[in-house]
């Protein structure tokens, strides 16, 4: 992390426990449930039970898109051919996923001490931005559509917005199941609702069209679903951005922790060099230095100052390094 402070300070981390990705960094706690969101969504359990509901919402989405191709080409409906668009991003997307996951398997080594967790933010940054790629065909194509109106088969239309509904509806219910706090597994569940989104609009447009003739709904609604899509993409950007860029994990302010400490703990001079990030959403972590009151005890002040930081923020993996005294600053 670079957070390299050389002040001959006593690093006594009690790294004593064995975090199951390859680095033992064991801070002293019994469990592991890193942070306040985690809730055991950590376990093997859970990570095999989010992978398998990944699989299953690729193989729904994939078995049905070239159904919606085909009717989307024959019917001539935007609205399914800009939800069939999305589905197969969506397939490649959550198969992108589900790799994360697999990848994620593998142990840390001494290339990668946190091991291959962060690899699904990144699959989660490209879900994000293949959904505003998505929005950006829906919108152009819809303005063509408006300036050069096409005829659409409603019915044909109807029939297969109707079965893409039901297959959209099961992958987000699988989905949705697993998703606890797990950045990955909540794009994908995003892709998803943006493609139920889409059927729901392409049958509100073919129930239009078989009623009245008018074809212009289609695109009208298929920028309406473009829009959806952009706020959900834009979200899953913004948070898995964020984890990149090692910002400090939702909840954790390192001005308060600092603050508190000083103010708190008898044994704690002073509190700085704050540092939080997340590997992932849900594995938060942070590092701070503290200098010793006259006459307090390195151990003892380690062991209040991690479980003072767990009582403020539920974070658990906590690295402390104490000073005695007064220190030059790096």
């Amino acid at each position: 992390m670079g957070h390299d402070h050389n002040h001959g300070h006593n690093h006594g981390h009690d790294h004593n426990h064995a975090h199951g990705h390859g680095h033992s960094h064991a801070h002293g706690h019994a469990g592991h449930s890193h942070g306040p969101t985690l809730s055991a969504n950590d376990s093997p359990e859970a990570r095999r039970s989010k992978e398998r509901a990944i699989l299953i919402a690729a193989v729904l989405t994939g078995g049905f898109m070239g159904a919606e191709v085909i009717g989307g080409l024959i019917s001539g409906s935007l609205a399914l051919l800009a939800d069939a668009g999305h589905m197969l991003t969506d397939f490649a997307s959550l198969l992108l996923a589900w790799f994360a996951f697999r990848l994620a398997r593998r142990p840390a080594d001494w290339k990668r001490t946190y091991g291959f967790d962060r690899f699904s933010v990144l699959a989660a940054l490209v879900s994000g931005l293949t959904l505003f790629a998505i929005a950006g065909w829906i919108l152009f194509e819809a303005v063509q559509r408006l300036r050069d109106p096409h005829e659409v088969l409603g019915g044909l239309m109807l029939w297969v917005a109707v079965g893409g509904l039901v297959v959209n509806i099961l992958a987000f219910w699988v989905l949705s199941r697993a998703e606890g706090d797990n950045l990955n597994v909540r794009a994908a569940a995003l892709h998803v609702m943006g493609d139920l989104l889409g059927s729901v609009a392409a049958i509100a447009a073919s129930l239009i069209i078989i009623w009245t003739g008018w074809t212009p709904i289609d695109p009208i609604l298929s920028v309406l679903v473009a829009l959806l899509i952009l706020r959900s993409a834009w979200s899953v950007v913004r948070e898995s951005g964020h984890i990149l860029l090692e910002g400090t994990p939702a909840g954790f302010d390192p001005r308060a922790v600092a603050a508190d400490l000083e103010a708190t703990l008898p044994g704690v001079a002073r509190a700085h060099h704050v540092h939080a990030w997340s590997i992932t959403q849900e594995r938060p972590m942070a590092t701070l230095e503290v200098e010793l009151a006259p006459g307090a005890a390195a151990d003892d002040v380690r062991r209040a100052v991690k479980r003072r930081v767990r009582e403020m923020t539920g974070m658990e993996h906590v690295t402390v390094e104490v000073a005695a005294g007064m220190v030059q600053e790096a």
